[in-house]
C-alpha cells in the first residue's frame, strides 16, 4: 500500500510595483511541487523511496496593461517616477541607502521595481546575479539600477562605477539592455547615462 503527499513550495520575490502594479512571482517565479512519495510495508517499515522528479511551473500575472505602463525615455522621467512614486521611502532616503532595478520591456515600458539590497549610511551590498535572476525571470528586456547616497552627495564611488560595469557586462549575455544608473538623493541625482558612460 501506497500514499502521495504533496508539498506546494512557495516563496515570494521582493517585488513592488508603484505605480504600475501589482506582478506577482512564486518562488521567485516558480511554484514548485514536490512530490513525497512514502511507500510503506505492512509491518511498518520504510522501503527504499522511488526517485522523484521536480515539476517546475513558471507564470507571469501583470495586472496592468501594457499601453497603460510608465515609459522611461530619460534620467529625467526616472528620477520622477523614483521620487513621485515614493519607490525611495521619503523617510529613510536620508538615512540609509537602497540599491533597486527597475525592470523594462522592449518598448521601455516599466514591468516593475526591484528590491535588491538595503544597507547602513553609506553603502549597501549588491549581488550581480539577483539582478540577472530578476531580469530573466520577469522577462525585461532593459533595465535601470538605481540607489541613494544618504548624505546627499551623489557622485558616484569607485564601488558604483565597478557594479555599473559588471552589470553591464552581465546584461550582455543576456541581451538586455542597461538603460542608465540613478545616484539620488531628495533634490538631485546623477546618471551615467547623461555623462556617457553607458553605452
Amino acid at each position: 500500500m501506497g500514499s502521495h503527499r504533496y508539498l506546494h513550495v512557495e516563496k515570494y520575490f521582493p517585488y513592488y510595483f508603484p505605480p504600475v502594479g501589482h506582478l506577482r512571482f512564486n518562488c521567485p517565479v516558480f511554484s514548485v511541487f514536490l512530490p513525497l512519495i512514502l511507500h510503506l510495508t505492512m509491518n511498518g517499515k520504510v522501503n527504499n523511496p522511488i526517485p522523484t522528479v521536480c515539476e517546475v511551473k513558471i507564470s507571469y500575472r501583470p495586472t496592468v496593461k501594457p499601453n497603460e505602463r510608465p515609459v522611461l525615455r530619460s534620467s529625467q522621467d526616472i528620477y520622477r517616477l523614483l521620487t513621485d512614486s515614493q519607490v525611495f521611502s521619503p523617510d529613510a532616503i536620508e538615512h540609509r541607502e537602497f540599491f533597486k532595478a527597475l525592470l523594462l520591456n522592449s518598448a521601455n515600458r516599466m514591468l516593475g521595481v526591484m528590491h535588491l539590497s538595503e544597507g547602513g549610511t553609506d553603502s549597501t551590498v549588491v549581488d550581480i546575479s539577483h539582478i540577472m535572476q530578476g531580469a530573466i525571470l520577469a522577462n525585461a528586456k532593459a533595465l535601470v539600477l538605481c540607489h541613494n547616497h544618504p548624505s546627499g552627495n551623489c557622485n558616484p564611488s569607485a564601488q558604483d562605477d565597478i557594479i555599473t560595469n559588471q552589470v553591464k557586462q552581465a546584461c550582455t549575455l543576456f541581451s538586455i539592455r542597461i538603460l542608465d544608473h540613478l545616484i539620488i538623493s531628495p533634490y538631485a541625482y546623477y546618471s551615467y547615462a547623461d555623462e556617457g558612460r553607458i553605452e
